[in-house]
């Protein structure tokens, strides 16, 4: 089975610099890319320079994680693409458990491994942990983190089991059942794009796996800062965008509504932590979801689902009413 590493980057060669080593002294198996979003410093030079073994694939533009990905990945043939981020520092074997998933079974469509934090290595990190899952007003959390907590690792997920996303930190998806799927959604640019992909995913039939015995260690927020009020904008609209477009029947528009009387709680909680841009943010969040509204519906007659796809109903009553805020309490 063929395998393509491939890297998104824009403007980061110091990320390169120091990450991109362990990329090629552990991936001896694969095929390394390095996927470049129109970059205006000199990491594309370096990269030649450097790693004359990795190839090259210059995006005419830089469109986002989305069409960043899509575009790079339009001429590619391996069987399976690993769509790392640039920030990540794998390790020996990384490879390999996950390979031999897909291997095993056809249905296995998507996966990801183990992310710890890079800066605080017996932490699960924020971007995917041990696997991703959200409730039914559309909020993410994962095996390993809910909402801003983080699990140390103990062992507690060295297990391989079903999720219904894999993080965009590093994942694995076949690239028969990408192209089935519909690519990246580029109306996304950034931020869960990886969960309307996985959805769809799965209600082609595929299943998304985590894999707990393959390791990686990823720096987060290192192209998009978690307190950069573009992060709230996109994690609010966009998780809008998932609902809307991949959940079925009338009471989507109900559930919908609750949310968005959630997300207007959170914003004035924002604003009394005195930080009147994330505030802000939400507000745009909900006028750009206006402003895609339609289009988005339009998507629905195509990409909605029938299965449920929450096993927490809210993951917000959940962690701030119960105070339940490890995983395995859920």
């Amino acid at each position: 089975m063929n395998v393509a590493v491939v890297i998104l980057n824009w403007n980061g060669k110091d990320l390169l610099e120091r990450f991109l080593p362990s990329v090629m002294l552990h991936s001896r198996e694969a095929t390394v890319y390095l996927a470049d979003n129109a970059s205006t410093d000199n990491s594309v030079a370096f990269v030649a320079e450097k790693f004359p073994s990795v190839k090259i694939i210059q995006n005419k533009v830089n469109g986002g994680y989305a069409k960043g990905y899509n575009d790079a990945l339009e001429n590619l043939k391996e069987d399976i693409f690993v769509l790392l981020n640039s920030d990540v520092e794998v390790t020996e074997n990384w490879l390999k458990p996950i390979i031999s998933e897909f291997e095993k079974d056809e249905a296995v469509v998507a996966a990801q491994p183990k992310i710890l934090d890079y800066k605080n290595k017996e932490f699960f990190e924020y971007a995917g942990a041990a696997g991703g899952f959200i409730d039914k007003y559309g909020y993410p959390y994962c095996r390993g983190r809910i909402f801003d907590t983080l699990e140390k690792d103990t062992g507690q997920y060295d297990d391989i089991s079903e999720i219904f996303w894999a993080s965009g930190a590093c994942l694995f998806v076949r690239r028969e059942a990408f192209v089935k799927a519909g690519k990246l959604d580029e109306d996304y640019f950034a931020h869960q794009e990886e969960i309307d992909l996985c959805w769809r995913l799965k209600s082609n039939g595929g299943r998304v796996l985590y894999v707990g015995s393959s390791r990686i260690y990823h720096v987060g927020g290192a192209t998009l800062a978690t307190l950069n009020p573009k992060k709230t904008f996109y994690n609010f609209r966009n998780s809008l965008l998932n609902i809307l477009k991949n959940s079925s029947g009338n009471k989507t528009f109900v559930v919908i509504f609750f949310r968005m009387v959630l997300d207007g709680l959170a914003a004035f909680q924002f604003l009394f932590q005195g930080k009147p841009k994330h505030f802000i943010a939400v507000g745009r969040a909900h006028a750009s979801f206006y402003g895609l509204f339609f289009r988005f519906f339009s998507k629905r007659k195509k990409y909605a689902s029938k299965e449920r796809y929450y096993s927490v109903k809210s993951i917000v009553y959940q962690y701030f009413i119960k105070k339940i805020k490890n995983f395995y309490e859920l």
